[in-house]
């Protein structure tokens, strides 16, 4: 009987402490197990660059897990500011009323940029009669009112059928960036078929011969043979179609853009958090390439590098 007691008392013991341990250190600070993950969330135009390199940390890093969630850019600030994340990916500047947010929160933060972008404008692959758009043509398209159903009411001669429009959710920076250059702050209409998944809308494109729609330039390369890219007429009248070297010149404009990450300063005081923050900036050039976006000059990294070790005392 008292072997039974002993044995009891040991095993509640054992269970108590592992309890404590799961909990944290009894000063505050996370357990081993919490410092080896980093909580990254927000744009699905910047989740490409991410995934790449979490999934390259990871190998070399197997004990670190760095799950990387797709919540839209203004979804990805909510978690931001609410403190649920160490890393917000953004395909937009941050807002002032997001700033101010995080503000009344306590929060510092920081801003890089991580490398550039092409907002790319698709249709079908099987659209023969599409071969360049004016910012004025999209906005007609685009906003709610102005009386476009078909293809012939944009430009005469093309065909009397039913456009569909396909659109990133309102919480995408996509969606804001589109709404600024584009839409000139008009409601976007009300028929699109709106989505925070850009999968989702290059389905709906590829799946319908009058489809349209836009999203970052990785994903129209990952779908080139389903999706037809339009050239865009810019400022100097030129239709230029995205590329590496027309988003890197700016010379595809206005829908070139850079893509962004913010880190909380607090974050990086976790070595865990620091280690992979230094690691994403070593390495977004050579994954912006390899995942379809453009890379930033090398010393725009190496600038980025010198300031995070400042904002964690290395």
């Amino acid at each position: 009987m008292k072997k039974t007691k002993l044995f009891v008392l040991t095993a509640l013991m054992l269970l108590s402490l592992g309890v404590l341990a799961a909990c944290g250190n009894g000063d505050g600070s996370s357990s081993a197990e919490e410092e080896q993950k980093v909580e990254v969330d927000g744009s699905s135009t910047v989740f490409p660059i991410m995934e790449a390199v979490a999934e390259e940390y990871s190998a070399e890093n197997p004990d670190v897990k760095v799950p990387i969630g797709v919540s839209g850019t203004g979804g990805g600030f909510e978690k931001f500011i609410a403190g649920e994340t160490d890393i917000s990916n953004a395909s937009r500047p941050i807002k002032e009323e997001e700033k101010k947010l995080l503000e009344e929160e306590g929060i510092d933060y920081t801003e890089f940029k991580v490398a550039l972008d092409g907002l790319s404008v698709v249709v079908n692959k099987e659209n023969d009669w599409v071969d360049q758009l004016t910012v004025e043509e999209l906005k007609k398209m685009w906003t709610e009112g102005e009386g476009v159903k078909t293809w012939a009411d944009v430009r005469e001669g093309w065909p009397e059928e039913k456009i569909e429009f396909f659109s990133p959710g309102s919480d995408s920076g996509t969606f804001d960036y589109f709404d600024e250059v584009i839409l000139d702050g008009a409601q976007i209409r009300k028929d699109a078929s709106l989505s925070e998944d850009d999968n989702v809308l290059v389905q709906g494109i590829s799946g319908t011969k009058n489809g349209i729609g836009y999203f970052g330039y990785a994903y129209y390369l990952e779908n080139k043979d389903t999706l037809k890219v339009v050239p865009i007429v810019n400022s100097k009248g030129d239709a230029i179609t995205p590329n590496q070297d027309t988003i890197q010149s700016g010379e595809y404009e206005p829908l070139s853009r850079p893509l962004f990450i913010y880190v909380k300063h607090g974050s990086l005081k976790n070595d865990t958090v620091y280690d992979f923050t230094k690691y994403t900036l070593e390495n977004a050039g050579s994954m912006a390439e390899a995942v379809g976006y453009v890379a930033l000059p090398d010393s725009a990294y190496e600038e980025a590098l010198k300031k995070i070790e400042e904002i964690a005392g290395k």
